[in-house]
């Protein structure tokens, strides 16, 4: 049993780590972290093995997960950056916005999670429709739905982003 249970682990690691840190480093920039994010899905994997029917669904959705929490470490971080800038030019002159950043991964990250997830699972790791329905518990319709209403929401903030930088 541990014998088929360790080989059956080894193949699907082997066929889906590449294809998962490839995706995660699309999503993060950075090598090591996607390797490290991949890694931990794999993780959490096999400590949940016996109880998880889609191997790979719960890979991709820990994935996003992991991939979202390294978002928000890098916003608070960034954050933190600009409150610290501000802080000490605050006798030098009156501040002024960020420009925004037209960045499709920033973008992403800023949609809501409703959103954020079928925009990941369908267009970043390639999923068919009817896979990202089964993996989020929703009706196909509904998640045909929420990607026409995150493309909108992506071409606004894009639009704005462009007029700003003209």
């Amino acid at each position: 049993m541990k014998r088929s249970r360790d080989k059956a682990a080894s193949e699907l690691f082997a066929a889906l780590y590449p294809r998962l840190a490839g995706w995660c480093r699309r999503l993060v920039d950075d090598d090591e972290t996607a390797h490290e994010i991949a890694s931990e899905a794999f993780t959490r994997l096999w400590a949940r093995w016996s109880r998880v029917e889609e191997p790979r669904g719960f890979l991709y959705v820990t994935a996003a997960n992991l991939v979202r929490d390294h978002w928000r470490k890098l916003e608070r971080e960034r954050k933190a950056m600009r409150r610290v800038t501000a802080e000490a030019e605050v006798n030098s002159r009156t501040e002024q916005a960020d420009p925004p950043d037209p960045s499709v991964r920033l973008l992403v990250q800023s949609l809501p999670e409703r959103l954020r997830t079928p925009i990941l699972l369908h267009y970043y790791a390639d999923m068919p429709i009817r896979e990202v329905s089964v993996l989020t518990g929703r009706k196909e319709g509904t998640v045909k739905a929420d990607l026409h209403a995150a493309r909108e929401l992506l071409r606004a903030h894009l639009r704005r982003s462009l007029d700003h930088t003209l």
